[in-house]
């Protein structure tokens, strides 16, 4: 299934915050999110409960945070780059709250978010990154990671090569296309 990306703006010619751009960048980023984390249930991956589903979406868009973060490191400078993956951060985290209590119930679910997204940032920081997008070692560590959290059961030992090979390029693909499309 082809996830609808909304990338233009109504009005092109007005002006847009960073905090308006990191908006339309968590809109998308939870859509993309969303239909990875079906896309490997349709691919006949095993979900055991609405937790682990969730924290593939989150391994989904910390992913996709990464890549905001070292896509605009040469179109903004440091103050600018940081206002956008704050904002960025901080939206995401209100879908991750919003979805979460509606699934699992009260909880702080923004906080352990924020949590998770600041351990993987200084793990992907270690990373390549490239003009031609993430290196193989950064596909690695989102496969890796999807593959904790659903487990090695004979269902979902090859996770990791579905998330590297097809999915994680597919999220690149569109969060770039997104990209120059919101700053162009």
């Amino acid at each position: 299934m082809a996830v609808r990306i909304k990338s233009q703006w109504h009005d092109e010619d007005a002006e847009r915050s960073l905090e308006e751009v990191a908006g339309a960048i968590a809109f998308n980023g939870w859509r993309i999110a969303m239909d990875r984390a079906i896309n490997l249930h349709g691919q006949q991956f095993i979900y055991d409960t609405d937790q682990q589903r969730l924290a593939v979406i989150a391994e989904y868009l910390i992913f996709q945070v990464q890549i905001v973060d070292r896509i605009t490191h040469d179109r903004l400078d440091s103050e600018g780059r940081q206002t956008l993956i704050t904002s960025l951060a901080l939206r995401l985290a209100e879908h991750m709250q919003e979805n979460s209590s509606e699934l699992l119930g009260p909880g702080d679910h923004a906080t352990a978010f924020i949590e998770r997204l600041n351990r993987r940032s200084a793990e992907y920081a270690e990373l390549g990154f490239t003009d031609e997008g993430p290196s193989y070692p950064f596909m690695r560590h989102l496969g890796f990671e999807i593959q904790q959290i659903m487990g090695a059961s004979q269902e979902n030992r090859w996770v990791i090569d579905q998330v590297m090979d097809k999915d994680g390029p597919e999220v690149y693909k569109q969060l770039k296309r997104i990209l120059r499309n919101l700053f162009m």
